[in-house]
């Protein structure tokens, strides 16, 4: 396993087990089964409504806490509940968290951003981030934060290498984590005649080629699945090195391709939407 380094010098997997849109059942098992085959890195979120199965999955795999890099979201919901904090951490039966973000630029973000704080500073977790702040979020949030975050989780993969972000990442030592890190399934991007080509040089998938893309760009990624043999894929992606010729092919294809485009009247429901969080 590869790891980045942090800006508070914190180290984190550069591959991790995502759980969007897998329900209880299917978290637990998919994380149960990710940290068995070595995995070290876990991403849920308050508005995933699985967080108390991951902490579940987590036991249930025997791997020690204290090797697992935790990574969870508060919904915008959550950020005036002074609580929120201490209520995630109950839900995942866990009494820390390495990565907490605030999930998306909508509500009063801001007092989101100071629990972050907040409990970085009282050691509830160990790392923050900001998730879906591009543009003019991260801009008013320059101004604002006492703690520079240590990770930024957005879309990114080859159609949309996120070039004009990353300046502003890289200026302060933030890392970006990749959600559709394999263009949301979009088989034009997967099919793309230079993974085909590498896929067959390095024996591997065209997914495999693509993640490996992702974490030589120093991506952190995430994919999710509730497929045993894709989980164990998509982590073997550490036996072979693209070459630089062949990530600058890559590189051709950016093309400023979104498949998730946000708009106010999308903020405005994620500022209104309550999660029905999951019972005992």
């Amino acid at each position: 396993m590869e790891n980045t380094v942090l800006n508070n010098g914190l180290k984190c997997p550069l591959v991790g087990i995502g759980t969007f849109m897998l329900g209880p059942e299917d978290a637990r098992n998919s994380v149960r089964e990710a940290l068995k085959m070595g995995y070290r890195l876990i991403d849920t979120a308050n508005a995933y409504v699985n967080e108390r199965a991951v902490g579940r999955g987590m036991k249930e795999s025997g791997v020690a806490r204290e090797e697992i890099f935790l990574s969870t979201k508060l919904w915008p919901s959550e950020y005036e509940n002074e609580n929120a904090v201490d209520e995630t951490l109950e839900r995942l039966g866990t009494d820390y968290i390495d990565l907490l973000y605030i999930h998306q630029p909508a509500g009063n973000w801001l007092a989101g951003y100071r629990q972050l704080e907040k409990a970085y500073k009282e050691g509830k977790v160990k790392a923050i981030g900001i998730s879906n702040f591009e543009g003019e979020f991260i801009e008013k949030l320059q101004n604002e934060w006492e703690i520079v975050p240590q990770f930024m989780q957005v879309e990114a993969h080859p159609y949309f290498a996120q070039d004009e972000l990353r300046k502003t990442l890289d200026k302060y030592g933030i890392r970006l984590m990749a959600w559709y890190p394999l263009g949301h399934g979009d088989r034009s991007l997967i099919n793309e005649s230079i993974f085909s080509e590498l896929a067959e040089k390095y024996k591997k998938s065209n997914a495999q080629i693509i993640l490996r893309w992702h974490t030589q760009m120093g991506f952190t990624v995430i994919p999710g699945s509730r497929n045993v043999d894709h989980i164990r894929d998509n982590f073997d992606i550490f036996d072979f090195t693209l070459t630089e010729e062949e990530m600058g092919r890559i590189a051709e294809l950016n093309k400023g391709k979104r498949y998730y485009e946000r708009n106010e009247a999308a903020l405005a429901g994620f500022a209104s939407w309550r999660p029905e969080f999951e019972k005992e």
